[in-house]
């Protein structure tokens, strides 16, 4: 039997979790990307007038969680989940799902610097469609860098199976390189 994996994305916007998943992607045989940027754009487009005026985007989350138990269940894909996942309560909540599952876990912190995503940022020309409470992507990492929430922090040895902290985007293919050999290990 596959060992499964799922790999859980952590960071800011524009700090590399999206390029990341994708190369990931293409060098994990039988992987799949879940990306809640993608299920925020498509309800944008299909189905704006079911979008919440104000607080958590539930249609977004629940739309994303029917996607991933889709997968987990009825496939054999390791799962790469490209979001923020920056919340410790709800990423315990969900590693904790994943494991009686079965899966072994791996999160990818993304803790780039603060010029660096201001530089990304600012030559992006990223659709700012997929935002609900900021107009710019310079609001949303603004709000990410002011954030206090204790919940709201980097994730820790012994969260998951594995740990990878990415400081510097030359450390990605490294990275990608030894979650290739942990899905295959021989």
């Amino acid at each position: 039997m596959m060992n499964r994996l799922v790999i859980m994305t952590v960071g800011k916007t524009h700090s590399g979790k999206t390029t990341f998943a994708k190369a990931l992607e293409k060098e994990l045989h039988n992987s799949v990307v879940i990306d809640q940027d993608n299920h925020a754009e498509f309800l944008h487009t299909y189905y704006q007038t079911l979008l919440p005026k104000n607080g958590p985007n539930l249609i977004k989350y629940a739309l994303t969680q029917t996607i991933v138990e889709y997968a987990v269940n009825e496939t054999d894909c390791h799962l790469i989940l490209c979001n923020s996942n920056r919340s410790r309560a709800a990423r315990m909540k969900r590693l904790e799902h994943y494991h009686e599952k079965g899966f072994t876990s791996i999160l990818v912190d993304f803790d780039i610097s603060e010029h660096i995503l201001k530089e990304r940022i600012a030559k992006s020309n990223r659709s700012t469609t997929i935002l609900r409470t900021a107009l710019t992507f310079e609001e949303v990492l603004t709000r990410q860098e002011k954030e206090i929430n204790k919940d709201v922090i980097a994730p820790i040895n012994g969260e998951a199976n594995h740990l990878f902290v990415i400081n510097h985007p030359d450390e990605v293919q490294s990275v990608i390189h030894r979650i290739v050999k942990i899905a295959r290990p021989y």
